[in-house]
């Protein structure tokens, strides 16, 4: 009975491996400043969340913003500011990356430092962000 037993836990080990389910990587990328983009954007991180939870699966995902999409992470100017805050508090796996590029040159031309959402992660670049992601083995999702 022991060695049947023995056997039966090497045989479903593999199984139960793969009943733990896999972790998914997914890049959203914003650079417009248009509110449907934004809650598309928003729209798949949502879906895309969902849909792994269901399989039992995990999945990261990071919306990358740049150039005028970077709008989307500014208090008081984003369209989508409470919807950002509320879905980081649903979606622990999904983070926002702004462009410290565009940032900089937002702030040089409102001659002060333009303030973030606290969601908000400062990158150096958003494009060379996303280059990173995808080299991690992201997805690259454009909505």
């Amino acid at each position: 009975m022991r060695k049947l037993l023995m056997i039966a836990a090497m045989v479903l080990a593999p199984v139960a491996a793969w009943a733990e389910g896999v972790t998914h990587k997914v890049a959203i990328h914003v650079d417009e400043n248009d509110p449907q983009v934004m809650n598309m954007a928003l729209n798949n991180a949502a879906n895309v969340h969902s849909y792994y939870e269901s399989q039992g699966d995990e999945v990261i995902i990071e919306i990358v913003t740049y150039g005028p999409g970077l709008n989307m992470l500014i208090p008081g100017k984003s369209p989508v500011e409470q919807r950002i805050s509320v879905m980081s508090l649903e979606i622990p796996s999904l983070t926002f990356a702004a462009c410290g590029n565009t940032h900089r040159a937002m702030s040089e031309k409102a001659g002060q430092d333009i303030p973030m959402m606290e969601e908000a992660n400062m990158v150096t670049s958003g494009v060379v962000r996303l280059i990173e992601l995808q080299e991690e083995g992201y997805a690259y999702v454009r909505p």
